[in-house]
């Protein structure tokens, strides 16, 4: 993992500074605003679609900091071998792929009659870092990685397809979780289509350092 990049810096303190803004008072204005809402919702904005990435639950630490520290940690391999310019480039691509998959899962359950999605907005990076955390299986296939409850090596390649797994498990049950599940699947999705076409195509990374 190493020492921090510069473009993982500057988003953690983004997120670190919208973070504290929603806990010193102002989290009601910035969810409305900021956060992703459902399109048939006064409060939805197409700005939502990236804004929703630097927002997380305010009640409590976990959500950011779990968030944060695997931006950082599977971030920065990936941004020390592209560069800042395409390492921005998947991450946000990545995190509106997310918003986009989650709204249609939305809007399918919605013609269901799961009415209640109008009025439950959406934050945080995670659709934006499992991108990341499928480019990184591409890229270290082999690094051993662990599960906070199952502190097991676990090879890259296995551990994020498990834990893909576990979102489409949840997300196609409909269960209650209070997690965007399949903004974690968009994320992954849109990560792993670019990971195939610039692998397929051998990317250019100069294009976007120059």
């Amino acid at each position: 993992m190493g020492r921090i990049t510069d473009a993982i810096k500057h988003l953690i303190i983004v997120n670190v500074i919208f973070f504290v803004a929603g806990i010193a008072g102002y989290g009601g204005i910035l969810y409305k605003y900021l956060a992703l809402w459902f399109p048939e919702n006064q409060n939805f904005g197409i700005w939502q679609l990236v804004s929703h990435m630097f927002l997380h639950d305010f009640s409590g630490f976990l959500h950011i900091l779990f968030n944060m520290y695997a931006l950082w940690a599977f971030g920065s391999p990936l941004e020390r071998i592209w560069g800042r310019n395409k390492f921005l480039f998947f991450y946000f691509s990545a995190g509106i792929g997310a918003a986009l998959v989650h709204t249609a899962a939305n809007y399918y359950f919605f013609t269901q009659g799961f009415t209640e999605v109008v009025n439950i907005p959406a934050v945080g990076a995670s659709g934006a870092v499992y991108g990341v955390l499928v480019a990184f299986a591409f890229m270290y296939p082999n690094a051993q990685l662990m599960m906070i409850f199952l502190p097991i090596p676990i090879k890259a390649k296995y551990f994020v397809p498990l834990i893909i797994v576990g979102d489409l498990f949840f997300g196609f049950s409909n269960a209650n979780t209070g997690i965007a599940h399949f903004a974690h699947i968009g994320g992954a999705l849109i990560g792993f289509i670019m990971m195939w076409y610039w692998k397929r195509n051998q990317f250019n990374q100069n294009r976007w350092d120059s």
